[in-house]
């Protein structure tokens, strides 16, 4: 018996091993993994590590998930020991899903992101390219919380604006990387065609903590294709004489690496739609040009790198032979130079650190005409950034440090000479507490060389009660850095305003809580929000100067609350999708009572109905609802109406060629059919205009077609 028991070990074969995987992307763990060897299958948990125990000798574990590349890695098991590999992946980028988001620094999968990011996929993003191909502004005006607001009627200016937060508020990014400058002007958006977006990511509220002072009211990132697919053209016509010409080269040059080309011509006849001599529509001619370089050896070492040239000529006002009502003639011009450069570079450690760089460079010269003002500026921007981003123990956490330098010179108005140099250090923290619950801390401090020392704090927590759901809460602080470049010098430009003195930067907490479900092809998404801003800036009479304006602190905040519905269902080929926006905006200005903010509407919506076939093209119908909005620098009337828009979208596939036809607000909503866009007299700040509440142009018919090769 006792020989017996001596020799069981031998007969009964050496114990197993175990090996522990590691999943990541980047740093940051890749949790409900598939991990599978010699027939175990297991998922990785919310710390992206999975167990498996195998028999000794070589073997080959899988793993596999949604969105990314399988990869299959060879380990050895040593028998009673355990073995621990790391398995990087790879995002395969998919039209209709997005896996990975990269605004918010940490580089997790997005349903396990505790920051709310709302994010397009390409497959939308295709939907909108073919009615508006030479901006983004209808693609993201239907997005819920967000709204492009016309900034300067007289030249056809925007800002996006957040869950009603001014549009200056809003940074704006591509690939990560600030090529717009510091703060975007007004045609940013609009000289930027999506034919080559693969997704845009959303981030609702302060983001200072992850971007500094300009992101206040949230962030846009707009991230492009890369080198896989084919080239396109695109051809468009407009029935106000607008013409678009855009084409998108992608090139790979190995496994690992490849470039991307897109550049267009864009141009718009200027229109006088109700015939008072006034161009309701401006004039503009365009062109573009971005190279894009992108490298990524699939084990966590990647360079990315652009540049960027744009170059617009915008005019509007009196149209010829016309006159303001004064009798005399008024045009506006405005001639932008745009040039950037940028770089983002990841360097994945041994240590499983991850270390990242991102650089840029922008310098855009304008030179405006405003009647017979004249003001020709250059505004650069520069950032140079680096962080390490790691994971231990559940928490992936960031740290990093910033150098931005903001600058301002005038030619003609060199009052306004300005710069801004300031150094950033920045940290973030995202823990996962089991399957369930998940909470994130984010903390910026600004060393401005005027503003002196800002801090922002940033705070989120998910959870996922099960069914499906999925809670989130937010809450942060931060500041915007006091500057000239405001809404209503958007319109008016700087001649009548006095230089800033005695601006303090303005500050504002928000909130938001947000919850979503999704199964069976049906998503739903429901959020309410809050902000308070204070010392926000408003324009008001200089009383130590009659006759000009100056830019201060408003005594009392800018107080908003409100809440943004979504649905979207997918079921085959059919796509329905509503959203649905309440905002209630208050201010306090010096020269009243507390008001509604102007241009901000209570209520508006959307529904659209897209039916799609690969092979055979896509039709669909939207229908747009705009509430009433207070008006500010209108004699006309002290409220908007609301207005109804329809939209009707048509797109043939024939070979490789992709014909289309839209017709744009068939309801043919135009303000100039409630009131003029023309002032009786000239305001004493000099602008001609009235604020632009409803669509200038009416209803508008685009066709073209799309061509891939």
């Amino acid at each position: 018996m006792i020989v017996a028991l001596w020799f069981l070990p031998i007969f009964a074969g050496s114990p197993p091993g175990t090996v522990l995987v590691r999943v990541r992307h980047g740093a940051a763990p890749i949790a409900t993994a598939e991990v599978a060897a010699n027939g175990a299958v297991t998922e990785t948990d919310e710390r992206g590590e999975a167990i498996l125990s195998l028999p000794e000798g070589g073997h080959e574990i899988t793993v596999s998930r949604l969105g990314f590349v399988p990869v299959t890695a060879a380990v050895s098991v040593a028998p009673g020991a355990q073995t621990a590999v790391t398995v990087q992946l790879t995002e395969l980028r998919l039209e209709e899903v997005v896996i990975v988001v990269s605004a918010t620094r940490s580089g997790r999968i997005v349903e396990d992101q505790p920051i709310r990011v709302e994010t397009v996929p390409q497959e939308e993003i295709e939907e909108n390219a073919t009615i508006a191909p030479g901006n983004l502004s209808t693609l993201l005006n239907e997005l819920a919380g967000v709204q492009v607001q016309t900034s300067a009627p007289a030249l056809g200016g925007a800002r996006l604006r957040l869950q009603a937060l001014s549009g200056r508020y809003t940074q704006i990014l591509f690939d990560d990387l600030p090529l717009a400058g510091e703060q975007p002007d007004d045609f940013g958006l609009l000289q930027t065609p999506p034919l080559d977006l693969a997704r845009v990511e959303v981030i609702k509220g302060a983001s200072t903590a992850l971007y500094g002072g300009t992101a206040l009211g949230g962030v846009i990132n707009l991230v492009s294709s890369r080198p896989e697919g084919d080239p396109q053209f695109l051809v468009n016509q407009t029935s106000r004489g607008g013409t678009d010409v855009v084409g998108f080269l992608p090139r790979r040059l190995s496994d690992r690496g490849g470039v991307t080309l897109i550049g267009g011509g864009h141009r718009q006849d200027d229109q006088d739609l109700d015939g008072d001599g006034w161009a309701d529509v401006p004039g503009y001619w365009r062109t573009t040009l971005r190279p894009r370089f992108f490298r990524d050896d699939g084990s966590g070492r990647s360079l990315f790198a652009t540049l960027g040239a744009t170059i617009e000529e915008r005019e509007g006002g009196t149209i010829d032979g016309g006159v303001a009502p004064d009798g005399s003639t008024f045009r506006e011009r405005l001639h932008t130079e745009r040039y950037d450069a940028g770089l983002v570079g990841h360097v994945l450690l041994d240590s499983g650190r991850m270390v990242s760089l991102r650089s840029s460079l922008t310098g855009t010269w304008h030179d405006r005409t405003f009647g017979e003002d004249v003001n020709r500026d250059l505004r650069s921007f520069a950032l140079l950034e680096g962080t390490i981003t790691g994971t231990d123990r559940g928490h992936t956490w960031v740290a990093g440090a910033a150098l931005q330098r903001d600058a301002y010179t005038s030619r003609d108005l060199p009052a306004f000479d300005d710069s801004h140099f300031v150094p950033a250090l920045f940290a973030q923290d995202e823990y996962a507490i089991g399957a369930r619950f998940g909470v994130s801390a984010s903390a910026r401090v600004d060393v401005d060389d005027e503003d002196g020392t800002l801090f922002s704090p940033l705070v989120s927590a998910l959870v996922r009660p099960g069914g499906g759901f999925r809670l989130r809460l937010s809450a942060a602080s931060g500041y915007a850095a006091p500057t000239p470049f405001t809404e209503d010098t958007d319109v008016i430009g700087l001649w009548r305003v006095r230089p800033l003195e005695g601006v303090e930067p303005e500050r504002a907490g928000t909130a938001s809580l947000d919850v979503s479900w999704s199964g069976n092809g049906l998503e739903l998404n429901a959020t309410v929000f809050g902000s308070r801003v204070d010392g926000p800036l408003e324009l008001r009479a200089a009383a130590a100067d009659p006759g000009s304006f100056e830019l201060a602190n408003a005594a009392t905040p800018t107080r908003t609350y409100g809440s943004a519905l979504l649905a979207r269902f997918v079921h085959g080929p059919t796509h329905l999708i509503a959203t649905y926006t309440y905002a209630h905006a208050t201010e306090d200005p010096s020269d009243g009572d507390r008001r509604d903010v102007p241009l901000t509407p209570r209520h508006s919506g959307e529904i659209a109905a897209i039916w799609e076939s690969e092979r055979r093209g896509r039709i669909g119908f939207e229908v747009s609802y705009t509430g009433t909005q207070t008006l500010e620098h209108d004699p006309y009337r002290a409220t908007s109406p609301d207005y109804v828009e329809a939209n009707a979208l048509a797109e043939l596939r024939v070979g490789e060629a992709r014909v289309f036809v839209n017709a744009i607000n068939v309801t043919d909503v135009r303000q100039t059919r409630y009131d003029p866009l023309l002032l009786p007299t000239r305001a004493d700040d000099g602008r001609w205009t009235t604020d632009a509440w409803a669509p200038l142009d009416g209803r508008v018919f685009n066709a073209g077609v799309r061509l891939e090769f």
